[in-house]
């Protein structure tokens, strides 16, 4: 396919602007204006159209293919909620304009939703309060480790290092490092479940806290949280859960009762948001009681006459980590979901993806070797007896990718070897599933009988196997215009 430039030919327009009637051009520094117009492409509106609607067609979305890329829950987004997103109401306010009184009506809408929704994420996650600023699942980590350190500081404690499953997101130990922690990494044990007796060595007076997901990454309940709670709880440790997970527990287990202090939930993962493309997102972060004063400002509250404001007057609080609300459209998104699913809905969620996750299981653990003969909302493969024969678990993603679905995660989590983590979430139909099962057990006869076929893959996509490594350290964007011979 041409690049846009490609397809520039002098004289040719799209729409013709208006004249400019705005004066002030002459209040601008000279050296700072164009010397020469810039040098956009010239094409009419019909090619811009084609091209990009073109170039939409070649990439994988939730909207177009299964999307079964784990730890990710890349579910479907409702089109409901996209809707009340779009409401003029949300989308025409100034986070800048009062918001009380005069021109206060204008946000009173748009901080009552804010205020609801942290209640509701209150109730799902069994928090005392949450803060709907953090702008993504890893900032809410960081917000979260930042609350650990404020609770510490404010109890005089030296607290030195924070535990991490040696099963977890990579964006964990990220995020403790970045809030001054030292990071420990907690052992498995062979069943892919933190191992309590080793950890008991790890835990000590320095221990500021511990960071878990539950279910963890190999789609699999720890069934000693409580007991770990109480062993960090006894060297007055915070226990973080990451939300990462939230999606197979939702309206059936609360982290606060697992004894989690701290939690983000991440609305795309759980609550429908769209996600990918770097954003925006969002990572809400709930605390228990006795951390509420650290929560960042502003907070929004509801005062004595019914109205909302934002409160800023909070002495503890570890300051701003976001400008103004958040990424307030992807929170509208998130409370029209919680209202449209309610409880039950949210339970139901949660009910169909660790069906759909261990249905998946059923169908593959015969030809690729799985950590457990169950699992929760997401499962975790091995292409381990592939390898012997030259086929790697990379080979099959890229296979999948010929047969029209995206791959599932490759290589994580780490102490899985080839492992292909598979999260098909609750809004796929058994239809699909069975397609993708085929299309994966067509793979692994692939695999032995022509390995050299799949080492090619993808050979229908507009780009071949890359050098992924390569292109990551060495990106070009720029345009090169090409010389004519």
């Amino acid at each position: 396919m041409k690049l846009i430039y490609e397809k520039s030919v002098a004289g040719r327009r799209a729409v013709r602007a208006p004249r400019r009637t705005v004066p002030g051009r002459e209040l601008i520094q000279k050296r700072l204006l164009r010397a020469r117009p810039a040098e956009l492409p010239e094409v009419p509106e019909i090619e811009v159209v084609r091209h990009f609607t073109n170039l939409s067609r070649l990439n994988f979305s939730v909207d177009t293919q299964f999307y079964p890329l784990g730890s990710c829950t890349m579910k479907y987004n409702p089109k409901a909620c996209e809707v009340v997103a779009q409401h003029p109401g949300f989308v025409g306010i100034h986070p800048l304009w009062p918001q009380l009184r005069g021109g206060g009506q204008l946000t009173q809408g748009a901080l009552r939703l804010l205020y609801e929704t942290e209640r509701l994420l209150a109730e799902l996650a069994g928090m005392a309060e949450f803060t709907l600023q953090p702008l993504a699942g890893a900032h809410g980590e960081l917000t979260g480790a930042m609350l650990i350190a404020a609770y510490h500081r404010d109890r005089g404690n030296t607290k030195k290092h924070i535990l991490i499953p040696d099963s977890a997101h990579g964006t964990n130990p990220a995020s403790a490092a970045l809030a001054g922690f030292q990071v420990v990494a907690a052992p498995s044990t062979a069943q892919g479940t933190v191992d309590v007796e080793k950890l008991k060595g790890f835990i000590n007076a320095e221990t500021a806290g511990m960071m878990m997901t539950n279910p963890n990454t190999l789609g699999l309940f720890e069934p000693d949280v409580r007991r770990i709670a109480d062993l960090i709880h006894a060297v007055d440790g915070l226990m973080y859960y990451d939300g990462a997970n939230f999606n197979a527990i939702m309206g059936r287990c609360k982290p606060a009762e697992m004894g989690f202090d701290v939690c983000h939930l991440n609305p795309h993962k759980s609550f429908a948001s769209p996600h990918g493309g770097g954003g925006p997102g969002a990572g809400p972060v709930g605390v228990v009681e006795r951390l509420r004063p650290f929560l960042p400002i502003s907070r929004v509250v509801k005062t004595r006459d019914g109205t909302f404001s934002l409160d800023y007057d909070y002495p503890k609080s570890i300051g701003y980590v976001a400008p103004f609300y958040g990424n307030f459209g992807v929170l509208v998104r998130t409370y029209a979901y919680l209202l449209l699913l309610g409880r039950e809905g949210l339970r139901a969620v949660s009910d169909h993806a660790v069906l759909n996750a261990n249905y998946v299981l059923s169908k593959l653990k015969d030809i690729f070797p799985a950590v457990s003969d169950h699992c929760m909302h997401e499962c975790v493969l091995s292409a381990k007896s592939l390898v012997a024969g030259g086929v790697r678990a990379m080979d099959i993603a890229k296979g999948l990718i010929d047969r029209g679905f995206h791959p599932p995660t490759v290589y994580f989590p780490l102490i899985v070897p080839e492992a292909m983590m598979i999260e098909p979430t609750e809004t796929e139909t058994r239809e699909t599933l069975d397609a993708f099962i085929q299309a994966m057990r067509e793979l692994a006869q692939t695999a032995r009988a022509n390995p050299a076929a799949l080492h090619a893959a993808p050979v229908t996509t507009t780009v071949g196997r890359l050098d992924e490594v390569a292109a990551a350290r060495n990106m070009d964007l720029a345009f090169k215009e090409k010389k004519s011979e």
